[in-house]
């Protein structure tokens, strides 16, 4: 059947993002500097130099109390004491070279005045609180940036990971509800086409059967369309059930010729032998897409179904001895245009580690070849 879609692999990018919203990645980035330098400059990076010169003026006073005024004591005394404390005008930049030399001289400058440096100690404990302050600041803004780069990763891994469920709705909505709905389409035109002595109004109904099949292909071919480019909503989860093998192609090909094809065979070669079950349902997947094509593309022609367990892999074809491909088209062009069928049939193929290749047959006609490895270790199909 051509073209409903099978939604596999996704070729568009996530969906568009906003300029100015926390999922922009310019805006995170410019949030995370901004915590970033708060943390290192502190809340009012200007006041540091204000808060130095008041507490050098405040240590130059204090050692002129402290000597009196006067005497060969008072230089170095001032010297210790805006050592001790004009270095915090640099805290703003360099906290912790702050901190050491108020450090350094605190000692010294107590030493001389023979009691606590008042004005020193002050600027002590405003350096070091500074220096603890932005320590605890750049930890603070490492652990929000970790924290937005793991928001980021998991609602990308969401992304993904809904797209791969949609995908996979796509296709299962493809290989199975599309099939079926393709043959009610071929059954209501052979039952109307080949029952003898039809009323004109049971023809007309199942004219009306066949049109209406055909307009609900149309439609689903508009949703998984949608599904497949991610502009839509998944729809209800499908009734859950064991997934198909290589036992039930017999039943498949049993519909098949029941539905009014001309002949459609099932051949087996090679020692029949149990497969990954991802692999089996992959062939069964692959082969039944292919006659949903030759129903629609080649009506009433034969179909030949071949199974070939070659010990490494099982090669799975399928032919029939229609029109085949247009004149002109590539090789791996299908019989009634491009359509997402054979897209998805190449997809499930390469998800278990085979390959498909599809064009005109040997003698006429369309062939779907796919070899599938054969061991059990083969992976799922999605």
């Amino acid at each position: 059947m051509a073209c409903v879609g099978d939604g596999g692999g996704c070729a568009r990018p996530g969906p568009a993002v906003r300029p100015g919203t926390r999922h922009d990645p310019g805006t995170r980035h410019r949030t995370r500097s901004r915590v970033r330098w708060r943390a290192e400059r502190g809340p009012w990076p200007g006041w540091w130099p204000v808060a130095g010169v008041c507490l050098a003026v405040a240590g130059v006073a204090e050692a002129v109390l402290r000597t009196g005024g006067a005497g060969a004591v008072l230089p170095l005394a001032i010297l210790l004491d805006l050592c001790a404390t004009l270095p915090l005008v640099l805290a703003g930049e360099h906290a912790v070279a702050a901190a050491a030399a108020v450090t350094a001289a605190v000692g010294p400058a107590t030493a001389l005045h023979r009691g606590p440096a008042v004005a020193g100690l002050a600027a002590l404990a405003v350096a070091w609180a500074a220096v603890a302050r932005r320590r605890i600041g750049r930890r603070r803004a490492e652990a929000a940036a970790l924290a937005a780069s793991r928001r980021a990763f998991e609602d990308t891994l969401l992304e993904h990971t809904a797209r791969g469920e949609r995908a996979r709705i796509a296709r299962e909505l493809h290989d199975v509800v599309a099939h079926h709905i393709s043959m009610i389409s071929v059954q209501a035109e052979t039952a109307r086409l080949a029952t003898p002595g039809m009323p004109e109004e049971g023809a007309r109904r199942l004219l009306a059967i066949g049109d209406t099949a055909r307009t609900a292909l149309t439609e689903m071919r508009r949703l998984l369309g949608v599904l497949r480019e991610d502009a839509g909503a998944a729809g209800a989860a499908p009734t859950r059930r064991p997934q198909p093998g290589l036992q039930q192609l017999l039943d498949l090909v049993d519909e098949t010729r029941g539905s009014g094809a001309a002949g459609t065979r099932l051949i087996v070669r090679g020692r029949v032998a149990a497969l990954d079950p991802g692999v089996e349902l992959t062939a069964y997947r692959i082969v039944q897409e292919a006659l949903t094509n030759a129903r629609r593309h080649a009506p009433g022609a034969a179909v030949d179904v071949e199974l070939d367990y070659t010990g490494e892999t099982l090669v799975v074809s399928v032919r029939d001895n229609g029109p085949g491909p247009p004149q002109g088209a590539g090789p791996g062009a299908s019989p009634g245009g491009v359509g997402h069928g054979l897209l998805g049939m190449r997809e499930r193929a390469a998800a278990v580690g085979g390959d498909l290749r599809t064009g005109p047959g040997p003698v006429g006609g369309f062939l779907v070849r796919a070899t599938l490895p054969a061991g059990s270790g083969g992976a799922g199909a999605p």
